[in-house]
């Protein structure tokens, strides 16, 4: 088991030669004062890495970005909260490359150096006309200490309830180096990946290889296995960045201190993605299904996704039921090889079933474990060494009424 690192404080700013900010631009509402633009700065040339969304459906941003990418290192990441600039046309282009080029002029860079993200309604074209005067004055308020990591992180909230950040050091090939992210993400969370966006930096010196490949690594074992409600975004967006401020020996793929690195990097992640499950539009639980005995680790998958994804067994979360029934019969249909004789399922680390048959264990106990704000639901199919974690959450009668009248709001403005 990996070795748990210590936190300390910054998030995207902990690490050397990082810098953010935030302003307020009136994206949703030309009343509002809260901060909705957010500037993340690396003083120093970075190697960059970052995993788009795998919707076919994709926002202006995440094509320009992409693309910028494939040819260019990143030296700084702009982004929007309120609008999404997504299914807006040959205009949504327009106004992503307007965002990277006020910022790469603001910064002296070149556009290419500039990550453009954005997230919130879809189909409303962005107000580009409100945000442009506003990013010279994000660039001017780059800070690097933690109030300003902080207000990057508020600035690109949409439905979360609280800002997503973290900061870890560790040390690698005799140097200490820090690793800090911010994410955000409520609703729309399925993979790949969610509707979420994370931005990592990190003053560990890596090469391309390694960066890219670490960052998939992370993104798999954490983004990709967390599930609110099914759907999947057009906008999601996770973003490393490298600047080896920290001056250690450089990491390459595989290579000395590659697992040190990677263990750290999978850390901050799979600790952002928890608190995007456990921020979920008015969810109450966060729970954890793991699959172990599987045939092969597609099927462990096959079985978790069914379960985390089950609308019926979400909602007897959510009533304190532990009805294994809804359960196993996900399992069932999951695709995943399955002998029901030979399926156990824990609650709780409870045993509710054994050979697919109701135990004794007492009913209010599992209620009890179910009643948690966070558990455990483990299922042994016995059936081999397959195995797969997926984090996901219950479904509450408010989710329903908080995406409804979000909806009728957004259509009235």
């Amino acid at each position: 088991m990996a070795r748990k690192l210590r936190q300390i404080e910054g998030s995207i700013c902990a690490p050397k030669g990082f810098l953010a900010s935030a302003v307020s631009c009136g994206i949703k509402d030309p009343n509002a004062t809260r901060d909705d633009l957010a500037i993340i700065y690396s003083e120093f040339p970075t190697v960059g890495s970052a995993v788009f969304t795998q919707n076919e459906v994709r926002a202006a941003p995440v094509r320009l970005s992409s693309s910028y990418l494939k040819s260019t290192e990143p030296r700084a990441i702009v982004v929007n909260s309120g609008n999404a600039n997504a299914c807006t046309g040959h205009e949504g282009m327009i106004n992503a490359r307007a965002m990277a080029s006020a910022t790469s002029k603001a910064l002296k860079l070149k556009q290419r150096e500039v990550q453009v993200c954005s997230t919130g309604i879809i189909g409303v074209p962005l107000p580009v006309d409100r945000i442009e005067p506003k990013i010279p004055l994000a660039v001017e308020g780059l800070g690097r200490d933690a109030a300003h990591a902080e207000a990057a992180s508020r600035a690109i909230m949409t439905s979360d309830t609280c800002p997503k950040e973290i900061a870890v050091q560790t040390k690698v090939n005799g140097k200490m180096v820090r690793i800090g992210a911010i994410a955000k993400g409520a609703g729309m969370i399925n993979p790949h990946m969610a509707t979420m966006l994370c931005f990592v930096t990190t003053d560990a010196s890596v090469s391309k290889a390694e960066i890219e490949a670490a960052t998939k690594e992370a993104v798999d074992h954490s983004f990709n296995r967390i599930s609110v409600d099914g759907d999947m975004s057009t906008n999601d967006t996770v973003i490393v960045m490298a600047n080896g401020a920290a001056e250690n020996d450089q990491i390459t793929r595989s290579g000395k201190g590659s697992a040190e690195f990677r263990s750290a990097l999978n850390q901050v992640m799979l600790d952002l993605a928890k608190k995007i499950v456990s921020d979920g539009e008015r969810v109450t639980k966060l729970v954890e299904v793991q699959v172990r005995g599987a045939a092969s680790n597609l099927d462990a998958e096959r079985a978790a996704r069914a379960v985390a994804n089950s609308k019926l067994v979400k909602c007897s979360w959510n009533g304190e039921d532990p009805n294994w029934g809804r359960i196993i019969h996900a399992v069932g249909y999951s695709g995943a090889r399955v002998k029901e004789e030979m399926v156990d399922i824990y609650i709780g680390g409870l045993l509710a079933a054994k050979n697919g048959l109701a135990t004794k264990t007492e009913i209010d106990k599992l209620s009890e474990a179910v009643s948690a704000s966070e558990f455990t639901v483990g299922i042994d199919l016995h059936l081999g060494k397959g195995e797969y974690t997926v984090y996901t959450a219950d479904l509450s009668p408010e989710y329903v009424l908080f995406n409804r009248e979000e909806y009728s709001l957004n259509r009235k403005k």
